[in-house]
């Protein structure tokens, strides 16, 4: 089979496609067609050797969608010629609070999703919603989780609530931002693009500021009168800031940190005077990935997908995340 192989971490140039071994399906296992993958944030890093555990060669990848051409010893015939989309990890484990200790991300050290086929346990795959095409059900898996995860089980957003979204236009935004609006709450954006703010409020936020002004939330305190939750991905100086837009019994997500960690300490008591929350999270479980795809499919809601190449061009689609001027998510389409 076709794949895509990192050889060696020295950027996205560093992608070849190679002919491999096409793998066979073990016991408990199904074999997918890949239809289409998608791109996240970490498969760039990855490229760059900044990714703990670092294993070469791999086949990265971690969003899929495809059709189970064969099954495993042990595996229902029946799954034969079902469209699914992947869970996009292994071994969550028992507990829905916290992932156990053989959880990893497909597409490093386990054989990722840009490739033609790839063999994954028979328990995390999923019937694709009928709504999506091909491209926009493998946009959905590790961004969708993630921010499901954030937004619901963390941040437990309600009709009604107002909520922050940080950093929009990345596939993780995008994605938390559908979410909280399908949820029936009333959202807020902040992003260094107007573009993407443009982009945020066809979706319908409901306003945004641009976070490279020293008052950005500032403003966006006073238009929103304050925030039930705030969904970031930042962190950075400008941590105390944003918490300073929480409502009391506020909750504060975050599932990253591209601007770093803040340079000054918390606001100790303000904190505890407003019974704010601060949580950190990251990916899902299975039960969070079923819930997220039940409700996506409910609420017939379309990921946003910024552009679709073949999966020949796996190191040029790379190459469209290092700048960040995407809004949505990158998608690699098989042949």
């Amino acid at each position: 089979m076709k794949a895509v192989v990192l050889t060696e971490a020295i950027g996205p140039d560093s992608l070849q496609i190679q002919d491999v071994n096409t793998p066979t399906p073990g016991p408990g296992e199904v074999r997918v067609k890949l239809q289409a993958s998608a791109l996240n944030r970490r498969d760039y890093w990855i490229t760059l050797g900044k990714y703990p555990g670092m294993q070469l060669p791999c086949i990265p990848g971690s969003d899929g969608a495809g059709v189970v051409d064969k099954v495993g010893e042990d595996v229902d015939n029946g799954l034969i010629n079902r469209e699914v989309v992947l869970y996009p990890a292994r071994a969550w484990g028992d507990s829905e609070a916290y992932y156990g200790p053989e959880f990893r991300v497909l597409g490093m050290p386990d054989q990722g999703t840009f490739a033609e086929y790839i063999c994954i346990p028979a328990s995390d795959i999923y019937t694709k919603p009928e709504h999506l095409n091909w491209e926009q059900a493998a946009a959905v898996p590790l961004a969708g989780l993630t921010s499901w995860r954030a937004v619901v089980t963390h941040a437990n957003v309600q009709k009604g609530h107002k909520v922050l979204v940080t950093g929009a236009g990345s596939g993780v935004s995008t994605f938390a931002i559908l979410w909280c609006l399908h949820l029936g709450a009333e959202v807020y954006v902040s992003s260094s693009s107007e573009e993407k703010i443009d982009a945020a409020k066809t979706l319908g936020v409901t306003a945004g500021e641009n976070y490279r002004d020293s008052e950005c939330y500032k403003k966006l305190r006073k238009k929103s009168g304050g925030f039930n939750a705030i969904i970031d991905s930042a962190g950075g100086d400008a941590l105390n800031s944003i918490l300073d837009t929480l409502l009391p019994a506020g909750r504060y997500v975050f599932f990253g940190a591209t601007l770093g960690n803040a340079s000054k300490g918390l606001s100790m008591g303000k904190l505890f005077f407003n019974h704010t929350r601060i949580q950190g999270t990251t990916m899902g479980s299975n039960a969070e990935f079923k819930a997220m795809l039940n409700f996506l499919s409910e609420k017939k809601i379309v990921p946003v997908i910024d552009s679709v190449l073949p999966l020949s061009q796996a190191a040029k689609a790379h190459k469209l995340m290092e700048t960040f001027g995407h809004t949505g998510k990158i998608v690699l389409q098989n042949n």
